[in-house]
């Protein structure tokens, strides 16, 4: 059991790329390329709508609102497109993860916090004493 799980969540994490490379592609309706790329983006993005450390609901978009939003962006994509992309996501997949990127992501969440914390320091209303 244990090993269908390993499967099918290494599947997702294929598809969730396939569906970016698919929102790319051009035989693919716009409509269903904003579907997959708002679900490609929230997938890969470290931002969860509903926060993990909150008990139970949590991981709820994790478990099931992520998979049934990649099926549905899935089944709206024609077959031998998706067919193509998976086998793309599978091949990138393996190569080898790129720190520079995340060093970049990290770097950019920074900035952007100091960012937000300078702009309510400076826009704050301070009282005399």
């Amino acid at each position: 059991m244990l090993s269908n799980i390993k499967t099918w969540a290494r599947n997702l994490k294929r598809d969730s790329y396939a569906l970016y490379l698919a929102s790319r592609d051009p035989r693919v309706p716009w409509y269903v390329k904003a579907l997959a790329i708002a679900i490609a983006a929230y997938a890969l993005s470290p931002i969860d709508l509903i926060p993990d450390f909150i008990p139970v609901l949590g991981y709820l978009d994790d478990l099931i609102l992520l998979p049934l939003g990649i099926w549905l962006a899935v089944s709206l994509i024609p077959d031998e497109v998706m067919a193509e992309c998976r086998a793309n996501a599978a091949a990138a997949l393996q190569r080898p993860v790129s720190r520079a990127g995340m060093i970049a992501i990290i770097l950019l969440w920074i900035c952007g916090a100091l960012a937000l914390a300078w702009a309510v320091y400076a826009h704050w209303p301070r009282t005399a004493a």
